[in-house]
């Protein structure tokens, strides 16, 4: 663990106080919570924007560490520890300077809770324009041979699609509500989307379908073979909360 980078080196602090809400994943095919989604939010409940405006070239590696650090207390203070549910981190590829040096203060804080760190899923964004794809690959590499899940957010709506598949596979990805939405009236989305979980069947990926609003759009969804879902239909995130009373059949 001798190894060090620029980022480390910086003890200052992220200049805006903030806090998380958290989203529900819910399995359905199991009828039980799957895991939740970390989010971003002023602490007097703002939206993420008013956060993530302060994010700067100099600080971003100081806010994902502070992120991180933050969702995990909140699950160690918050989540019962009968659960099995994952905790899901957004990160920035471009705020990890090296996997295995940039991991120590999330390890640090959940040993600190007891929260089990292979409970742990890291998701980064299509919609994030990633220069170096070899980089983005060697953590995804290394998250996983350290037992933590990847996922790939926002799929379909991003700048690689399908090439990111081609170059680094994910244990997950998440159907972007763009694509989603209005699936149950729009042949041409059944067929993208039904297309899109056989590509990744046939990688061992996982499929899930975030911003699920309506019944009839998860009963499209699920017809295609989806399981895992995400969204106002089932709840609304919950700042410093882990929404446990849902709705968890179709």
């Amino acid at each position: 663990m001798g190894v060090t980078c620029q980022g480390c080196q910086n003890g200052e602090d992220f200049p805006v106080p903030f806090t998380m809400a958290f989203h529900p994943i819910v399995d359905l095919a199991a009828g039980e919570i799957w895991g939740y989604e970390a989010l971003v939010r002023g602490v007097d409940g703002q939206g993420a924007g008013a956060v993530l405006s302060a994010v700067t070239e100099a600080n971003r590696y100081v806010f994902d560490q502070a992120c991180r650090v933050k969702a995990i207390e909140l699950a160690g203070e918050h989540l019962p520890a009968t659960s099995r549910a994952r905790l899901s981190i957004n990160f920035m590829p471009n705020a990890v300077y090296e996997p295995k040096a940039c991991i120590r203060a999330t390890l640090a804080a959940a040993a600190r809770v007891q929260f089990d760190p292979r409970r742990l899923m890291f998701e980064f964004t299509e919609n994030e324009r990633m220069g170096d794809t070899a980089h983005v690959a060697n953590i995804v590499a290394e998250y996983r041979r350290m037992g933590f899940m990847t996922a790939l957010d926002d799929f379909g709506a991003g700048y690689a699609g399908l090439g990111l598949l081609a170059k680094f596979q994910p244990d997950l990805i998440k159907i972007d509500m763009d694509l989603l939405r209005g699936v149950d009236s729009s042949a041409a989305r059944q067929a993208i989307i039904a297309g899109i979980v056989g590509i990744c069947r046939q990688l061992d990926i996982a499929v899930l379908a975030e911003g699920v609003e309506t019944e009839a759009e998860l009963v499209a969804l699920r017809a295609a073979g989806i399981t895992l879902f995400q969204g106002f239909y089932f709840a609304k995130p919950q700042v410093e909360t882990f929404e446990a009373d849902l709705k968890l059949a179709a």
